[in-house]
Parts: C-alpha cells; sequence; structure tokens
C-alpha cells in the first residue's frame, strides 16, 4: 500500500512539474517563439469598479487606469478612481487619487469628476479632471464645471493641483497632448471641440481657447450632429490624429487630421474609424436633436456604447485603444435578453490599433476571445 502511495505522490509531482514547466515556457518562450496574449472584452466585468471613458497609461511593468465613476448622470461621484492591472486583464482598485470625501466644503472642483486622463510630460505625471462646485442651487455643479490640472511625480501621486478652471466657460473631457519641439496643447470638449497651448508649468493657457469644430459644422457628416467630444491627440510622421467620439447612432469614434497641432483640421475619414451603431439606442435623444431621420444598419456587436476612447501602450509595446464598453440589452446571440448586474454599467474594452498608409485604424469592438501574436 505504501509503495502504491509512494508511486502516486511521484506521479502527481512529476505531472506538476511538467505543467510548471509548460507554463514557464508559455511565460518565457525560447528564442524565435512568440508571445500569445488573449483578451476578452468586456475586460472588467465588475460593478465595483465600472467606469466610463478609460483612460490608461503604461508605467514600467504595469498597466494604470482611470476614468469617470458612477454614479455618472444623477450627481456627484465619489472622485477619481485609479485601477491597477499587471497584464491588462486582471484589473484592481489601487487608490482614490482625488477622494471628493476628503475635500474641503469649499472646494470649488467638489463635483462630478467626469473624464479625468493622466498624461506623463516632461518628467511629470499630469492630471486633467473636469469638474465644478456642486450647491443647493446646482446640484450637479454644471454651472461652473470646467477643467482643472493637477500634477505628481508619480503615477499613483500624491497629485497637487497646478490651476483651475483653465477655462472661462463649461468644458468638458480635457486631453493633453506634447509635441516634438516641448510644446504642450490642450484639447477639450462642450458643445463642440475646443484647442489652445498650454503651459502646464503654470497652468495657465498661453493663446485663447478656440472652437474650431462644432457638432452640426455647415459641410460635415450627419454622423456628428447628435453631439461630439472626448478628444485625444497623437502625432504619426509630421501629421497631427485627433481621435474624437460622437453619439448620433450609438457611440463612434471618428478621427481628424493637420499638418499643425492648431490645425485647420480636416477628416481622415469620412465615416467613423470605431464603434457601435444601435438604431433601437436612445430614440428619445434622436427625436428632441432632430437626426431621426438617418439611415443606418445596426452593427452586429452586443454593446450599446463603446466610445470616448485614449491610446496606451499594448502588450506588444505597440498602440491600443481604449474605451467604455456597454451591453446593449437587445442583443442578438447568442446572449439572452436578461443583463447580469455588471452589464448595464460601463467597462473597460481595449482593441490594437494599426497604422497604415497615413491613417490609423482600430479593430473593430469585439466579444469574443482574441489573440495577439508577437
Amino acid at each position: 500500500m505504501r509503495s502504491i502511495n509512494l508511486f502516486l505522490v511521484l506521479f502527481v509531482l512529476s505531472v506538476s512539474c511538467f505543467a510548471q514547466e509548460k507554463a514557464n515556457a508559455a511565460i518565457s518562450p525560447v528564442k524565435g517563439a512568440k508571445h500569445i496574449f488573449r483578451y476578452t472584452n468586456p475586460i472588467t466585468r465588475d460593478t465595483a469598479i465600472s467606469m466610463r471613458d478609460h483612460c490608461i497609461i503604461k508605467v514600467g511593468d504595469k498597466w494604470y487606469c482611470t476614468g469617470t465613476s458612477n454614479p455618472v448622470w444623477t450627481g456627484p461621484n465619489p472622485g477619481v478612481r485609479l485601477l491597477e492591472s499587471d497584464d491588462l486583464i486582471h484589473w484592481k482598485q489601487h487608490s482614490w487619487i482625488i477622494d471628493a470625501a476628503k475635500l474641503p466644503a469649499d472646494c470649488p472642483y467638489n463635483g462630478r469628476f467626469w473624464a479625468p486622463e493622466i498624461h506623463f510630460i516632461q518628467h511629470k505625471y499630469y492630471l486633467t479632471v473636469n469638474s465644478g462646485k456642486v450647491t443647493k442651487e446646482d446640484p450637479k455643479g454644471m454651472k461652473t464645471h470646467s477643467v482643472w490640472l493637477f500634477v505628481a511625480d508619480k503615477v499613483t501621486g500624491p497629485y497637487k493641483l497646478v490651476n483651475g478652471p483653465l477655462t472661462p466657460q463649461y468644458n468638458n473631457d480635457a486631453t493633453l497632448f506634447e509635441d516634438e519641439d516641448g510644446q504642450t496643447y490642450l484639447y477639450c470638449s462642450g458643445n463642440g471641440l475646443f484647442q489652445a497651448r498650454i503651459d502646464l508649468n503654470i497652468g495657465k493657457l498661453m493663446t485663447p481657447i478656440q472652437k474650431f469644430l462644432d457638432k452640426k459644422q455647415p459641410g460635415w457628416p450627419e454622423w456628428m450632429i447628435g453631439g461630439i467630444e472626448g478628444p485625444f491627440v497623437v502625432k504619426k510622421e509630421g501629421t497631427y490624429f485627433m481621435f474624437f467620439s460622437t453619439w448620433t447612432r450609438g457611440y463612434e469614434v471618428g478621427l481628424l487630421k493637420s499638418k499643425s497641432p492648431l490645425g485647420p483640421w480636416e477628416l481622415a475619414s469620412p465615416n467613423p474609424i470605431f464603434g457601435t451603431r444601435k438604431k433601437g439606442y436612445r430614440p428619445e435623444l434622436a427625436a428632441e436633436g432632430g437626426y431621426s431621420h438617418l439611415k443606418f444598419q445596426d452593427t452586429p456587436d452586443p454593446y450599446s456604447e463603446t466610445g470616448h476612447n485614449a491610446l496606451f501602450i499594448g502588450p506588444d509595446g505597440n498602440l491600443w485603444n481604449s474605451c467604455h464598453y456597454m451591453m446593449y440589452e437587445k442583443r442578438p446571440y447568442p446572449y439572452c435578453q436578461t443583463l447580469e448586474p455588471w452589464e448595464p454599467m460601463p467597462q473597460m474594452g481595449i482593441e490594437p490599433v494599426t497604422y497604415k498608409d497615413g491613417m490609423f485604424y482600430i479593430h473593430e469592438p469585439t466579444w469574443t476571445e482574441q489573440t495577439v501574436e508577437y
């Protein structure tokens, strides 16, 4: 009996060692072998860390993400959440880099904390936050909602206020861009898209904030007329590209291009380069906005929203896209019609980005397992 038990122990140990050797080979493949990254959207499926407007930044061997925390529409939210991941798949909360509960009563930016972003520029981490002051008369802080700038030496903070509000009117969805000559620029939304040059050290705009694109710009396509927001700028081969989102037909991402960081901007593609379209989603907005007449086909994905994107460095060292994915309650096969608790809430989605012949492309929204070799 003892010999049988010893045999079983040795057998189990040998199998475990073999499995461990295979696992190690997958983690550290031999020279010439490819790395394999597998992902299935939505990446997060958790009500506790649900966010909109995901913005991911890679620092060392880790990825960090911030975004708009719930509640989004009904009033103030808890602050600016920072998520952390070692593998881009499993995410956990690191901290609140702005905790609304710890702000003084007279704080002028204690509102909804929409669409924060973190950018590493000139050896520091700059955080843009869009917020206003909540009062009895203005319970959502929308009358004073604008852009605030914070800075830290580490991505995890602590973040110190540089200046704000940066603009004299309602603005939202602020983003930053540093050019090759060291000049920095602020872009934001607010019933259109805005731009200005900014000195990050003092948090002051060096040019007047300029609205350069309206959602109903004459001669521009109808898929923009519901609203445009969420700019994000990168530079490639001497051309500036601005990604932006529109909610006219669901939630889609368009792309502008320019030879200058302050324009003039033109469409890089006559159609959105990414997103989801659903005729039955938010029809009341289409009726109210006067664009229910638009004709289009639903995309086959199970999402009602895939938008407000930002780019980041992915596992293969290339650019990837991040944004929030929301499941569509009238989604087609193979899903049942009953939503799980996490599904009506915005969750993180990621896709690879490619650049070819002077144009950026984003993999269409996926919902089955994807494999990337590099």
